[in-house]
């Protein structure tokens, strides 16, 4: 509708108010459709995708679905063109019964996301149910005797429809005596009564056949009839008469057995038989009133007998006959109504109907969980409910529509503080005392993968003795996910690096499963001191979450390895030792010295000296240092002393069990001329023999000023190369060799300072080497320097004899 400039006032009205009626339906979020009842099957009820602003494409994937409370389907929609048709049959009388209003409640249901809807279906009535008496034929007993305009109460039909098809008209056969007398609006309470209009005759005739007929308004008009027979009696001049002829009583609902109603009263003008009343429901009395009801013949009282309830019926109409004992026998009738007062007897119903079970933890709030809904049998304030929820809990209830509740998601989930929710909605209405119903609801938290695997600590020390079995397990890492299922399923694995120029794996492995962590090869305390590396705890989840544990596998060293002979000096091999001794040395000649190193470390790298006893038991003429390796004299030589001597030396190192190696020295007893001769023949490699020092001319001279000068510069420039050598750094590289100390604790070797550091797990090669010098000139910081200073000047010595050899030939 359109509305231009030239509209008039009213139009201009009638469309605002069109509008705004159209903006109030579209808010309240509910449509009304109207169907007649017994519609067909298919017969179309309305647009209602359209109506509701839904796609006709989106009305499959979002699970649009229709629910109906309590009345089967009788209605349906077809998805593909969203049209809301007649699915069975709908019958308004069973529906509603004779309620004025009667309408279908559906709630349509759409996800993702989820929507409700609701829509009110009005059921129209149509004229498909005649008027019905309650028999096909009626027996009235009417004394000949009674006066002309005498009124005999009729019962009348029932139409079960409504509105304009239950106005019901009636209508009388022809006849000379009796006509129709029909209750006004306003006298619904009055029944339907024959009027006398000419005097009886029994003689002329005793019985008269009449029919009655009820029509209603519908279209097209239906019918009911009732045969009235009626027998003429013969004179019983006065029936019994009421105080009144309507009664009405408020009887409150669940009254005790037994409890009074009312005692109408009737009277009798005659005497004797003919005044003794006795009183009756009428005959047209519904089985249901004399279940509840009972009067008393005598007396004539009502009182209840059965369970009055005011959800079943809120009023009772109940004829009332009052017959004499006369011949033939006269009768007064009343009608007793009893309207039923509510009691709040009904506590509330709750249905709960769940959508989003179980609710995902990351799940937002405003989620809905399920629908509510709520009813109460009772009537006015009993029947007002009201709805509320367990406190504390991350729900609550939101109204949707009338007595509709959506219980949705308040605030955040977390499943691993509360995997599960028991709610319990209470509905008490606003009778007194006030009556409630609880009803639970159960809220499992689904699991979304939000915990990574932790370990009880981020760091573990391992200590593993070298030379392990292949395979073994040295430790076992354990981590907990706080999630569930298959989130919380941890598997573990190496964090894969290299190890000097071995992958990582080739020393360890661990088991997916268990966490165990296996040695794979055996390990070599002196090749790898700290083997350190993570171990990652991955979870089942998606995406999966981890985290890593750092392992520090200290090797352990074993007393794997025996001590090494070294050479005493530079250039000699590695056997029996020959050592020339003039007898002319006195006690405490240090004759030689013996060198052992030992690869392992600590206790098991500490190398002590024992000499063997000499055969037959002789006092030898030497002895060893204990933690030296220095052999000395202990005497002064004699000429009786046996010129050649044979010592064993046994080096042992302190480990348990303790390995050991044997030097064999020979020391051969010579004066002190041969001794230097001998000397010069060993220095000049046993090339030259014998040759006299004495011989020496003037070449000798300057060879030796010439090889001074070269001794002076060759020490110049070692000193600038020491001093100007950068420093090793970095923990992962072989330091220098350090010596062993002399000390009266003994020689400490730490052999394993040349090997890879423990940071990284580099693996150089080895560099074991101890130095091992007599003992040192007073104040020298530098057992290394001294170990180099003995060699120049052996090999300068050396050079020397050689060059004056070779002048003086």
């Amino acid at each position: 509708m359109v509305c231009s400039r030239g509209c008039d006032p009213g139009s201009r009205h009638l469309l605002q108010f069109i509008i705004l009626l159209a903006a109030w339906e579209a808010g309240s979020g509910q449509l009304h459709y109207s169907v007649p009842e017994e519609a067909k099957h298919g017969n179309y009820v309305g647009r209602i995708a359209q109506d509701l602003g839904l796609e006709l494409a989106e009305l499959v994937p979002r699970l649009f679905r229709v629910v109906s409370k309590g009345h089967g389907d009788p209605l349906e929609v077809n998805l593909q063109n969203g049209i809301l048709f007649v699915n069975s049959r709908i019958d308004r009388e069973e529906l509603c019964g004779r309620s004025v209003e009667c309408s279908i409640h559906l709630e349509v249901i759409v996800d993702r996301p989820l929507q409700v809807f609701h829509v009110e279906v009005e059921v129209k009535d149509i004229n498909d149910n005649p008027p019905v008496f309650p028999a096909a034929q009626k027996n009235l007993f009417i004394a000949e005797s009674r006066p002309v305009d005498s009124r005999f109460p009729l019962e009348g039909a029932s139409d079960a429809d409504i509105g304009e098809n239950a106005m019901l008209t009636y209508r009388l056969s022809p006849n000379e005596y009796f006509s129709l007398d029909v209750p006004t609006k306003d006298e619904q309470v009055k029944p339907l009564g024959l009027i006398l209009r000419k005097p009886l005759d029994r003689e002329e005739a005793s019985e008269l056949h009449l029919l009655l007929m009820a029509t209603d308004g519908g279209k097209p008009e239906l019918t009911g009839t009732v045969w009235l027979l009626i027998t003429v009696l013969d004179a019983n001049d006065n029936t019994p008469v009421f105080d009144r002829t309507l009664y009405k009583v408020k009887l409150p609902e669940n009254v005790s057995i037994g409890t009074l109603v009312i005692n109408p009263n009737a009277s009798d003008l005659d005497e004797g038989l003919n005044g003794d009343i006795i009183y009756s429901f009428s005959s047209d009395v519904s089985p249901d009133v004399k279940s509840k009801f009972r009067i008393d013949p005598v007396t004539g009282e009502i009182t209840v007998t059965g369970l009055i309830d005011f959800e079943e019926s809120k009023a009772y109409k109940i004829r009332v006959e009052a017959i004499d004992k006369g011949f033939p026998p006269l009768a007064g009738h009343c009608t007793v109504l009893v309207e039923i007062v509510d009691a709040n007897d009904n506590a509330p119903q709750l249905t709960i109907t769940s959508l989003s079970l179980p609710v995902s933890e990351d799940a937002l709030p405003g989620t809905v969980i399920t629908l509510i809904s709520v009813f109460d049998l009772d009537f006015g304030a009993n029947g007002q409910v009201t709805c509320s929820l367990t406190p504390q809990v991350p729900f609550k209830l939101v109204s949707t529509f009338k007595n509709y509740y959506s219980l949705v998601l308040d605030s955040a989930l977390d499943r691993e503080r509360v995997s599960a929710y028991e709610l319990v909605v209470t509905a008490r209405d606003e009778g007194s005392p006030s009556l409630w119903a609880t009803a639970s609801v159960s809220v499992e938290v689904a699991d979304v993968n939000d915990n990574a695997p932790a370990f009880p600590q981020p760091e573990y020390s391992v200590f593993v003795k070298e030379n392990n079995p292949p395979g073994c397990h040295i430790f076992t890492v354990s981590a907990w996910d706080a999630d569930a299922q298959e989130n919380a399923l941890v598997s573990y694995s190496l964090v894969e690096r290299r190890v000097g120029e071995r992958a990582l794996s080739s020393y360890v492995s661990v088991h997916a499963e268990s966490g165990k962590v296996y040695a794979l090869q055996p390990l070599d305390h002196e090749e790898l001191e700290l083997l350190q590396f993570q171990v990652s705890a991955r979870d089942a989840g998606v995406p999966p979450l981890g985290s890593n544990v750092t392992l520090q596998v200290f090797v352990l060293d074993e007393n794997d390895n025996a001590p090494k002979l070294l050479a005493p000096r530079a250039g000699m091999g590695i056997g029996a030792v020959s050592e020339l001794v003039p007898r002319s040395v006195g006690a405490g000649h240090v004759v030689t010295k013996v060198r052992a190193v030992d690869a392992d470390s600590g206790y098991n790298a500490w190398l002590s000296y024992e000499l063997q006893p000499a055969a037959g038991g002789m006092n030898s003429l030497f002895r060893v240092g204990l933690y030296t390796g220095e052999i000395s004299t202990t005497r002064a030589l004699d000429e009786v002393d046996t010129p050649r001597q044979h010592l064993l030396v046994l080096v042992k190192d302190h480990g348990e069990p303790a390995l050991t190696a044997t030097a064999t020295v020979l020391v051969s007893l010579v004066e002190s001329g041969q001794a230097a001769k001998a000397s010069s023949r060993a220095l000049e490699g046993n090339v030259v023999p014998d040759v006299s020092l004495m011989d020496v001319n003037a070449y000798l001279i300057v060879a030796i000023c010439a090889v001074s000068s070269l001794l002076v510069l060759t020490l110049l420039l070692y000193t600038v190369l020491q001093c100007s050598a950068p420093p090793t750094k970095g923990s992962c590289r072989p330091s220098k060799p350090r010596l062993v100390c002399s000390s009266a604790v003994g020689s400490w070797s730490n052999s394993q300072q040349g090997q890879q550091r423990a940071c990284s797990g580099e693996s150089p090669p080895k560099a074991d080497l101890m130095a091992f010098s007599p003992s040192l000139p007073q104040g020298s910081t530098s057992t290394e320097n001294v170990s180099y200073n003995d060699l120049v000047s052996s090999n300068l010595k050396i050079f020397i004899l050689a060059f004056l050899l070779k002048y003086s030939l």
